[in-house]
């Protein structure tokens, strides 16, 4: 299949008009014209994930995090970016990342099938129409109705985490909650002006849980690479289903940092 060809299965699932105006979405690293038979599916692109693309032989690297996130005014071996360019330039392999379109598109409705809410809706709308409305993360209706501590039992358990931090009383109900991959210190206020009693989400900083308390809201940080990292089997399903032919491969990137 070609590399354009690939691109437009990509952009039906998430359409690049999606993309906030400060990302950097779509095909950063090769050509249009490139034959691909084999891609490596990451939430980042990495030195290590550009090795296990040459040792998989992947002639592409599809990630949700772009690889080039500010201006590039030159391409060269001293440069960590330029680096990573050069080696998968001289390696044949294309890199095309999916990012807030993604998010938007995407990984917003899959974390909220996810985590089980009811009654879904936008938690931040960045594109509305006359037909829908569209944005990032999601809340509506826990559908267990647990207590803090058991949503975050569950948050654990659906996507498959070995710790969380709760941030609020653990036998606090939880009937409305929200949640938003990645980081998610700008979600706060939004939770709180929907009435949930809790977001999900990673990143979250003392101060910020500290006053989100103060104002009823109850967190769960589950870290930004914890959440997110539901992008690669969602996007392994997406192209064994709707791009024949090409070969999806899981990356075994794991979260940075030790938890002793």
């Amino acid at each position: 299949m070609k590399c354009s060809e690939l691109i437009a299965k990509l952009e039906e699932l998430s359409p690049p008009m999606y993309a906030l105006e400060w990302d950097n979405p779509g095909l950063l690293v090769g050509g249009k014209q490139q034959e691909i038979r084999k891609v490596l599916l990451s939430v980042d692109v990495t030195d290590e994930v550009i090795d296990e693309a040459i040792a998989q032989g992947a002639n592409m690297i599809i990630a949700h995090h772009p690889l080039i996130f500010r201006k590039l005014k030159r391409v060269v071996a001293e440069d960590l970016t330029g680096r990573r360019i050069l080696r998968m330039v001289q390696h044949s392999i294309a890199c095309y990342c999916m990012h807030t379109n993604f998010d938007i598109m995407g990984m917003a409705d899959e974390a909220a099938d996810m985590l089980g809410l009811s009654s879904a809706e936008v938690l931040e709308v960045t594109y509305e129409d006359e037909l829908s409305k569209e944005g990032i993360g999601r809340y509506g209706y826990w559908k267990q109705n647990g207590t803090l501590l058991e949503l975050g039992e569950h948050v654990k358990r659906v996507f498959g985490l070995e710790h969380v931090t709760l941030y609020g009383d653990l036998q606090s109900p939880m009937v409305k909650v929200a949640i938003s991959t990645g980081s998610g210190s700008d979600m706060v206020s939004l939770a709180i002006a929907a009435g949930c009693d809790a977001i999900i989400t990673g990143d979250i900083g003392y101060h910020c849980a500290l006053d989100a308390i103060a104002e009823g809201l109850c967190i769960i940080d589950a870290g930004h690479f914890g959440l997110e990292k539901i992008f690669i089997p969602y996007m392994k399903t997406y192209l064994e289903r709707e791009a024949e032919g090409i070969e999806a491969i899981p990356s075994t990137q794991k979260e940075i940092g030790y938890h002793l």
